[in-house]
């Protein structure tokens, strides 16, 4: 097992930590404090070109891929090594918080300009990623960027993925000036580390600074359309409607009561719902809506899945209310659950104890680029505590010591992995 490094001397700058991610608060800003900044909006562009900047002022190596996914190099003393990346995105949800995401970004950067402040060179190089489109809010499926980086996602296939208004992620890259021109899956990283806040209850609950995250929840994602008849709401009885809204919540409701089956692990929602044609005293023809399931148990997650699929073969034949439609399903995304690397959560371990750092280890429950990354190279990530475990939300926040404290053990676990140069 390899020894922590003393990182005390070298620790960053908490207060321009913080000032970094209240200036990129700025754009897009909401009025409940949050953020919406969609994927390969006017907003997304102004956001990459504020971290862009001071990612050159830090002294990093700018390359944009085909993907838009943007990397600053930090050379090391040793080119021949494959680099330590960090990183996470900046993109967020359509009533985002200040943090998701973009916590992982400022505290890479932050990482960046202690060591360039402090005249410290590594011996591997360093890298700061930003993913393109993580989120998935406007452009589906969700990690994009890094999924196509793994090549799991054909890059013609995103580049030709429309959002809701029919327009083009590979337009949209162009358009915003982020089609880069760097080949996918090029940057040669041997490590991924990823700090985030936890989304979640647990570390606050607990009292616990830091969490080690040791993996992730598997998950389903499907797009569900239940096609009915549109009627006039006043002439048609009741007996004699084909009412696919009535029909989808039966579906709707089995999504949730099939993961408190599965509790503790299990989870179930249907998160976006597209009514046609969606007019109050039209009976709805057709329904389109999302259904995402979790467990971070394989065999339970297969289960659960199973389940999901004979609902709607149940919904299909009338079983489940009376009368038969036809139900299309597409599956958007699936990730199993996936286990980071023994070596780097050792790693980070170490650097919470050796800090003084309170700390727990804790499995994500939601999807993140390192899920994607950690299918074919070694990576872990560390989580700090978010006020009243709120995420995806104007109101997010974080205490500004927590995320100092998660930026000092991401950069000693980095440092563990490209060491010093001497």
């Amino acid at each position: 097992m390899s020894t922590a490094i003393n990182t005390q001397h070298i620790a960053v700058d908490g207060r321009r930590l913080w000032q970094s991610l209240m200036d990129l608060a700025k754009v897009g800003a909401t009025e409940k404090g949050g953020n919406c900044r969609l994927a390969l909006t006017d907003l997304d562009r102004q956001g990459r070109d504020l971290v862009v900047g001071w990612m050159r002022e830090a002294g990093l190596e700018i390359t944009v891929d085909r993907i838009g996914n943007i990397f600053g190099r930090r050379r090391g003393a040793d080119p021949a090594r494959a680099s330590v990346c960090t990183g996470s995105h900046i993109d967020t949800q359509p009533t985002g918080g200040r943090f998701d995401g973009c916590f992982g970004v400022m505290a890479g950067l932050e990482i960046m300009r202690t060591l360039q402040d402090r005249g410290i060179q590594t011996e591997a190089p360093l890298e700061l990623a930003i993913w393109t489109n993580e989120e998935g809010s406007r452009f589906v499926p969700f990690m994009m960027g890094s999924s196509v980086y793994c090549g799991t996602l054909p890059l013609d296939t995103a580049l030709a993925t429309a959002d809701i208004d029919g327009k083009l992620v590979g337009d949209e890259l162009r358009r915003i000036g982020y089609a880069g021109e760097a080949p996918v899956g090029q940057c040669g990283f041997g490590h991924y580390l990823e700090a985030h806040i936890e989304q979640g209850p647990i570390l606050e609950a607990e009292n616990k600074t830091i969490g080690v995250v040791t993996g992730s929840l598997g998950m389903y994602w499907y797009e569900v359309t239940v096609t009915g008849m549109e009627a006039h709401a006043g002439p048609t009885p009741m007996p004699l409607r084909r009412d696919a809204l009535y029909a989808s919540t039966f579906l709707m409701q089995e999504v949730v009561n099939m993961a408190r089956d599965y509790a503790p692990h299990g989870r179930g929602t249907v998160g976006s719902v597209h009514v046609h044609p969606n007019s109050p005293n039209v009976i709805p023809g057709s329904v389109t809506f999302t259904v995402d399931i979790r467990h971070e148990n394989a065999g339970k997650l297969a289960e659960m899945n199973e389940r999901l699929l004979a609902g709607v073969k149940a919904l299909e034949s009338g079983l489940m209310t009376g009368c038969a439609m036809p139900v299309q399903m597409r599956q958007t995304a699936y990730f199993p659950p996936t286990p980071f690397a023994p070596e780097l959560i050792s790693a980070v371990r170490q650097q919470a104890r050796a800090l003084g750092y309170s700390n727990m280890d804790i499995v994500t429950g939601a999807g993140h680029d390192a899920v994607v990354i950690a299918a074919q190279l070694p990576t872990a990530m560390i989580f700090v505590p978010c006020k009243d475990g709120i995420s995806h939300n104007e109101i997010e926040d974080a205490d500004p010591a927590h995320l100092e404290a998660g930026a000092n053990v991401l950069l000693g676990a980095m440092l563990n992995s490209a060491g010093i140069a001497a």
